[in-house]
């Protein structure tokens, strides 16, 4: 598996064992969401499995919330994985406060492999987000 650096520094894809796993950079704000929205678009469509990544996420703004909310309904109507990750507060509350927990599902980042550590506080209650 490795990252593929798009020509848009604000977009790297890579591809593991089925999953293609999109990273975003920077703020995902109207601009940002121009220019990355029609590659998103084709792995919507076309992968098995899609997660975005917005560990690298600094801002998002409702036209960012928009494009997310756009993939994962293409994915999952027609069948495909959905994930979305993503440790920000700032983030997953402006989810929590649109209620678009239940359709876009994000999750804290899985630990390293071999890690062996249990969970720490990040880790949420069944149906709740950290705040």
């Amino acid at each position: 598996m490795h990252l593929i650096r798009r020509g848009d520094p604000h977009l790297a894809v890579r591809s593991s064992d089925g999953i293609t796993t999109v990273e975003l950079y920077g703020e995902l704000d109207l601009v940002t969401v121009q220019r990355v929205r029609p590659e998103l678009d084709v792995l919507a469509r076309e992968a098995p499995a899609l997660t975005v990544d917005l560990r690298h996420v600094t801002f998002c703004d409702a036209s960012g919330l928009g494009l997310l909310v756009r993939c994962a309904q293409r994915v999952r109507d027609r069948g495909a994985e959905w994930g979305l990750v993503c440790e920000q507060p700032m983030i997953l509350r402006l989810v929590r406060l649109a209620a678009l927990e239940d359709l876009l599902r994000p999750s804290p980042p899985a630990p390293p492999q071999g890690s062996g550590d249990p969970p720490g506080p990040r880790t949420a209650r069944p149906g709740r987000l950290p705040v």
